[in-house]
């Protein structure tokens, strides 16, 4: 099974210059955990609910900081020809909760662990390998 069966494809996302406020409200409004941030289009960087507490506000930063100053801007993408199994070793070996899945540098979609458990789309050893090596602290 692709990723592209499962994926989410109305992905929101913010611009670089949103503030943290924004886009914690956004967050909250939408019930997400990430938010991706692009620049006409075109991916740039994504944020996390723990970067807007760690970088942004356990370092006093004002709530009008554009979230450019958090953001990761390292950011690993996958495709939407990636098999479901492909994408969950990715996470696994980049421990990420969440890939974006992009075309051309624009986000086309979005995948979390949580919706390949949630969907029961992988077997029971992928999911429990992939949870387990994305929690592992080096």
């Amino acid at each position: 099974m692709k990723i592209e069966e499962i994926m989410t494809v109305d992905v929101e996302t913010c611009k670089p210059e949103s503030t943290l406020q924004e886009v914690a409200s956004k967050m909250r409004e939408i019930n997400v955990g990430s938010i991706p941030i692009c620049e006409e289009g075109r991916l740039v960087g994504i944020v996390t609910d723990r970067d807007i507490v760690i970088r942004g506000m356990a370092e006093q930063l004002p709530n009008d900081a554009p979230i450019s100053e958090i953001l990761s801007a390292e950011v690993i993408t996958g495709t939407a020809k990636l098999t479901i199994e492909e994408a969950a070793e990715l996470m696994a070996a980049h421990k990420i909760h969440r890939l974006p899945i992009v075309a051309d540098e624009h986000v086309i979609g979005i995948v979390s662990l949580c919706d390949l458990a949630a969907k029961d789309v992988l077997k029971t050893q992928h999911a429990e390998n992939a949870i387990v090596n994305i929690s592992k602290i080096d």
